[in-house]
């Protein structure tokens, strides 16, 4: 499958919409050597670096360390956005997105406004955009895949590879991190509409190959802004190909549907 690229001047926006990985790290070393030092007074015989963490941090009295932390977004391995709660109330939710027993299928999904790239002493030197947290919520790509509603013609045991396969590569694509209208519009789709999994299912049932996704700004436009997300599928045999898109509103920090899925023709 290729992502061809965005059309009709889909630019950077101010707003985030990022599917990643966060990570916690330490800003200064003297945070390092406190944190070490409140590790030390824990129970924490028995527990991984990572379970020994979460389980510090999470004590009321050692607030005041994971406040201290910069945490910072990962996407495909690449160290993307460093974040800054919009409330000071949500930390509990940083706390609780750094699992104790890490997997490979885990997803942080992260909503907010872009701002400037951090200074060095932010966090130890990594100089990338801050993002202001709004919205941020966690899962496993397992489990993810079993809450999809699955058609009832396709099998379950159709449906899961087809929707694995979707989900992992929008996950993948290159430099998608969630900064253009472009990119949020797709990963919006990713985790919050599942008629797309649907339609891959019946599509991969029927012998077609998901080939293409293209992202373009919708004839629709006017005082806001819509863009098209485009899936095509080409038939193994006949070499045909079918097209469907949805359009998103991405106008505002929290994209939504604007019409559903529907084949698509070109004009």
């Amino acid at each position: 499958m290729q992502l061809n690229p965005p059309s009709n001047n889909l630019t950077t926006s101010t707003y985030i919409y990022a599917l990643g990985r966060i990570e916690p790290r330490f800003p200064r070393l003297s945070v390092e050597k406190e944190y070490a030092q409140a590790t030390g007074r824990a129970e924490t015989a028995g527990l991984t670096d990572r379970q020994a963490l979460q389980t510090v941090l999470s004590k009321p009295e050692n607030r005041y360390l994971a406040r201290q932390l910069c945490y910072v977004v990962t996407i495909e391995g690449l160290d993307t956005y460093i974040l800054q709660l919009g409330d000071p109330v949500d930390l509990t939710v940083l706390i609780d997105s750094l699992r104790p027993v890490p997997q490979p299928g885990d997803v942080d999904v992260i909503v907010g406004r872009r701002g400037p790239i951090a200074p060095p002493e932010v966090c130890n030197g990594l100089m990338v955009p801050i993002v202001t947290l709004d919205q941020c919520y966690s899962f496993d790509r397992a489990s993810f895949i079993k809450s999809i509603p699955r058609p009832e013609k396709i099998s379950a045991k159709e449906f899961g590879p087809a929707a694995e396969e979707l989900f992992d590569r929008i996950i993948q694509m290159a430099d998608n991190a969630g900064a253009t209208d472009a990119d949020r519009a797709v990963n919006y789709c990713a985790v919050r509409y599942p008629a797309i999994y649907a339609r891959a299912a019946e599509s991969f049932a029927g012998n077609s190959s998901l080939t293409a996704l293209d992202v373009r700004t919708s004839p629709l436009s006017g005082t806001r802004k819509i863009v098209e997300v485009i899936f095509s599928y080409t038939n193994r045999g006949t070499d045909v190909t079918e097209k469907f898109f949805v359009r998103v509103d991405v106008t505002e920090e929290f994209p939504f549907l604007h019409t559903k899925l529907s084949p698509y023709y070109d004009r």
